[in-house]
């Protein structure tokens, strides 16, 4: 079960160089195995909305959220202290602790470019590297 990262959506919604490959990612992937933080979809949101995009986010999350099965997770303030430790044992920042914390507590690989990750014990997979498999 993978943990789609904001940048992957992004990627895909402002077509950029790996579009195709995320695209190809979500048909080969069922929903019931994705997910997404509700940070990463605030993050969407604030991106998408920015740039004016205001029907590609809206269609996301109809599409996805709403009628797709992409399982939104959350992290409550409880866990603050598992991501401030992210934060400082894996020098990440708070977006990358909080994805990095959330996938521990949800035993879930982290679908993400930001390379960042690879710093941690888990470290990441990019599409193409699930895809290859």
């Amino acid at each position: 079960m993978y943990l789609l990262d904001s940048n992957i959506f992004l990627e895909f919604f402002l077509d950029q160089e790996q579009a195709d490959k995320i695209e190809e990612f979500f048909h080969r992937h069922p929903p019931d195995i994705l997910y997404i933080t509700e940070f990463s979809l605030y993050s969407i949101g604030l991106i998408l909305i920015r740039k004016k995009l205001y029907k590609v986010f809206q269609q996301f999350v109809e599409d996805e959220i709403i009628n797709g099965g992409l399982k939104i997770i959350r992290l409550l303030s409880q866990d603050m202290g598992t991501i401030i430790k992210a934060a400082e044992k894996f020098d990440l920042d708070f977006d990358d602790a909080y994805q990095y914390a959330a996938s521990q507590k949800h035993n879930l690989i982290i679908v993400s470019f930001d390379s960042d990750f690879d710093r941690t014990e888990q470290g990441r997979k990019t599409p193409l590297e699930i895809l290859k498999k």
